[in-house]
Order: structure tokens, then sequence, then C-alpha cells
């Protein structure tokens, strides 16, 4: 027998659009259409929409609202008990899913309407000659009493004075630690990740939903163009994830006895088995190694241990996705070689099927249940971060039930693990020789480096950070792996400032 309080995603919905910007509408539209899609989706015998207990909406970036949920409960006619709205974060919409799929399990409540969406390629547009003004509704609610997440920034003080202050300045950090620690050269390991982000984009091509279904060469992928432009070193463009998307992607998610009474027939169900969230040491600099993630082992660690199952047991896995570096620290720390035949991706990533700001994992998550729905022994397993592979969760999903419930790790009992690995204490201001860890450089849009980002160790294992201005040295950064050798450092007060020796 089922266990009636099991949750279960019925009807996933996504939507894009590509309009000129006068004729756009605003996310909380597009993310009203994806919501009614999803209730279509569940082919429920009588609307399960109508009966959500709760709006969850991913806090939405390309356009302020209050209170998004209450907003969207009015587009679509609905009078939900609350409404709920994430932190910042590529973590948030697994944080919702794990939330409600909890207090479904506690019969707290029976329906839970997931979503997010972003126009942030129309507000991008909207600025350019001839400009246009947007004139969407905003909703004019009070601010939403309920804010599920972290709402720490993503960086220190330490590291934003150093520039570290945007995904694609920090991520080639990470890149440049593994590309250290697999002993590749710098064109090796650009022709490794190429044929990695081949894979994703092949998926992409597949995906109806994605933004971008062209199938990528590793050529076409590393090779840098007048439209694919070096954004930061070792990253052009395509290796870069897209938030320039009008997205919109809705879950609903509801106890097996909810689905059951509307009417949903059992080949719609896919079964939310186990999850579990922590954050790595918060800051980046704080870490032991740039190019492992105790957090990610542990986040899937405890949700599979939590289905009953292993990483071998798992059919499919997507693997957060923003840059390379983010599923290259994923798969070693989960142990995943490179040979692996499994789909690390359902959609293509955020580079190919889309980034849309923090709401990426919902259109993971429905891309599942649709695979899942033609695989219904199989287990699927999806991963979110926030940050700088910072706050992380983890989903295991199946249209089987599980037969020993819905299991949710409690939270502190996996921080404590993650809290007892090693970390390494941020240096502050240094003058004298120091070993270089990572590097990312910075391009402008005519293809001349302008910022050097380093981190390097000290010989009593801090790890400091500084900047390089001078164009030689960017450019040797470009051409040769200078991992592992001595730079000096001065600093004027307030950053230190790093020289090739």
């Amino acid at each position: 027998m089922v266990d009636p309080r099991l949750p279960v995603v019925v009807g996933v919905g996504q939507v894009s659009q590509r309009v000129a910007p006068a004729e756009a509408r605003a996310p909380i539209d597009l993310l009203a259409d994806a919501c009614r899609l999803a209730d279509v989706d569940a082919k429920a015998t009588r609307s399960l929409l109508e009966q959500s207990g709760v709006v969850a909406v991913v806090q939405i970036g390309s356009w302020r609202y209050a209170d998004p949920g209450a907003l969207l409960a009015r587009r679509l006619g609905i009078e939900p008990r609350t409404t709920a709205v994430s932190t910042v974060g590529g973590n948030s919409p697994l944080l919702l899913v794990n939330e409600m799929g909890a207090r479904i399990q506690r019969n707290e409540l029976d329906v839970a309407l997931i979503g997010g969406a972003e126009s942030m390629h129309t507000r991008w547009r909207a600025r350019r000659e001839p400009r246009v003004e947007l004139t969407w509704d905003t909703g004019d609610d009070a601010p939403c009493a309920w804010v599920i997440g972290d709402s720490r920034p993503g960086a220190s003080d330490y590291e934003s004075a150093h520039s570290a202050l945007a995904p694609p300045m920090v991520y080639p950090l990470f890149e440049t630690a593994l590309r250290a620690a697999a002993g590749r050269t710098v064109e090796d390991h650009q022709c490794h990740v190429s044929e990695l982000w081949s894979r994703f984009a092949a998926v992409a091509a597949g995906n109806p939903a994605a933004w971008s279904r062209e199938a990528y060469s590793p050529e076409q992928i590393r090779a840098v163009t007048p439209d694919n432009r070096m954004v930061c070193f070792p990253y052009p463009k395509r290796m870069c994830a897209n938030i320039d998307v009008d997205q919109a992607a809705a879950l609903l998610l509801c106890s097996y006895e909810a689905a059951h009474a509307a009417g949903v027939p059992d080949d719609r169900m896919v079964f939310l088995h186990a999850a579990a969230e922590v954050h790595d040491h918060y800051f980046f600099t704080e870490r032991w190694s740039l190019a492992d993630s105790p957090g990610i082992a542990t986040a899937v660690g405890d949700a599979l241990g939590a289905a009953g199952i292993t990483t071998d047991d798992v059919s499919r896995f997507d693997l957060y996705s923003c840059f390379p570096s983010a599923v290259q620290v994923a798969t070693r720390a989960l142990g995943i070689g490179p040979d692996d035949p499994r789909p690390l991706t359902v959609t293509g990533g955020l580079g190919f099927a889309g980034g849309p700001v923090n709401n990426y994992p919902t259109h993971a998550v429905a891309r599942m249940v649709e695979l899942l729905r033609a695989d219904p022994a199989a287990f699927g397993c999806t991963t979110a971060l926030g940050w700088y592979i910072s706050k992380h969760a983890a989903a295991v999903w199946s249209a089987t039930p599980p037969a020993r419930g819905y299991r949710r790790v409690d939270p502190d009992a996996s921080q404590a693990q993650v809290d007892a690995t090693p970390r390494r204490e941020p240096a502050g201001l240094l003058e004298g020789p120091v070993t270089l860890e990572a590097t990312s450089v910075a391009f402008e849009r005519d293809g001349t480096p302008s910022l050097g980002i380093v981190t390097a160790l000290t010989g009593d294992g801090r790890r400091a950070m500084a900047n390089i201005r001078d164009a030689d040295a960017l450019r040797s950064l470009t051409t040769d792996a200078h991992e592992g050798r001595t730079v000096r450092l001065t600093n004027d007060g307030t950053t230190n400032t790093a020289s090739l020796e």
C-alpha cells in the first residue's frame, strides 16, 4: 500500500518567449502560464492548481515583486493559505521542493505550487536603442513574510576587495584548481572541458524546452570567435551560464492522497524519495581545496543514503551546471568517472538549456519528471547550488513510490559533517612570496585582458587573494599553467597585488 502522505510531483510546465521588448510579458505572467501548463500536465479529473495551499516562488531577479506568490495567485484566480519566497541562490528551487515535501509528509500541507520565472532577455534588450519602458505590474503587496533560505551574501569582504564579485570571475578559480589537480596543460584542459560541455549541448539539442538547441562541437565551444568571446579565462561565452533568457517553470507537488483524490493517473506521478541540504565552508577562501566540495558529497550522499540507494543505482543525474567547474567538482565529490555513460544533465545545463538566475533547478526537475515517467523503475538525482559552490541541495526521484516514505535528512546533521572538514584561514594583506593556487583573467569585450584574480597559499597554509593588472602577466596566465609556482605579493593597504616571478 502506498503511503498517502508521500510527496509526489504530478504536473510540470515550462515556457519561454522571444519577442520584441514592447510585446514581452512580465516574469509573473510567464510563470502563470507555466503553472497552468503544470495543471494540464497532471491530467487530473479536477484541478490541483485550485487546491494549492502554498504558492512558493523562487526569488525573481529580472523584475521586483515584494510578494510574487500573492500576485501569481491573483493571476491564477486561486486563494492559497500562504505564500513563500526564496532567498538568492541556485539552490533555492530544490530547497523549496524539499521544504514543501517535508510539510506534505507531516500532513501540514496537501498541495504546493512551486515555480519561478525570469525575463532577463527582455530587460537587457529594453535598455538598448530604441529604448523601451517596461511598465509591468509589481503587485503592490507587502513583503512576503515567509522567506526560505540563507540570505548571506556570496562573497566575504576580503574576496570582494579583490573583485571576486560575480560568478564569471570566481568560477575560473575553481576551474584552474581542477586543472592543476589533474596535471593538465592549458590546451589539454580546454579540450577536456569543451568535450564535457559538448555533451551538455547535445542534450540541450534534444530538449524541447531548451533555450539553445544547437549541438555545438567541442571546437565550437572552446574556440574564441566574435560570437564566442572570451569572458573570463579559461571561459569563453559558451562555457558560461546563459542568463540572457525569458523562461519560466512550475511544479505541482502534492500528497499521493491528494493526487489520487483529484484523479491523477498513476503514470503522471513522480515521487520525491529523499532530500538533503547543506553549505560548504561558506566563503570560498575558507575552503581547504578549491577543486573539492565536501558539501556536494554530503548533500548527495545523505540524500541517496536516505533513499536507500547509492550513486550506482542512479540512472540519470542533473548536476548543477552554471560553469564546467561546478560539474567537475560534483563528479569528483560523487566519484563519477569521465567514462561514466550516464547523463550528467537532463536539460543541457545553464549554458544551453538556459540559466534563468535562481530558477534553473525548477526546469531540471520538470525535465527529470518527464523522463522518469517513461522509465518508472529508474532513479534520478538532481542537485542545485547557490553562489560560489557554496549552498547545496539534492533530491532523489523515481516514478516508483519509496517503500519507506519520503526522508528529508536533518540539515543540522548534514552540516555537522561538513563543518568537521578541514578549512583554511584567509591570509589578509601580505608582503612576500606565496605559492600560486588558482587564476582567473577577466577580458574586455574587445578581447583584451583587463584584470587577474588569483589565490595563493602561504607557507603556513593560509589562503591569500591578489590581483594582477600587468598586461604581459595576464596574457601569460592564459597560455601557461602557473599553479604551483612562486609569486610575490605586495599590498597598498587595501588589496594585494601579485607579481609573477
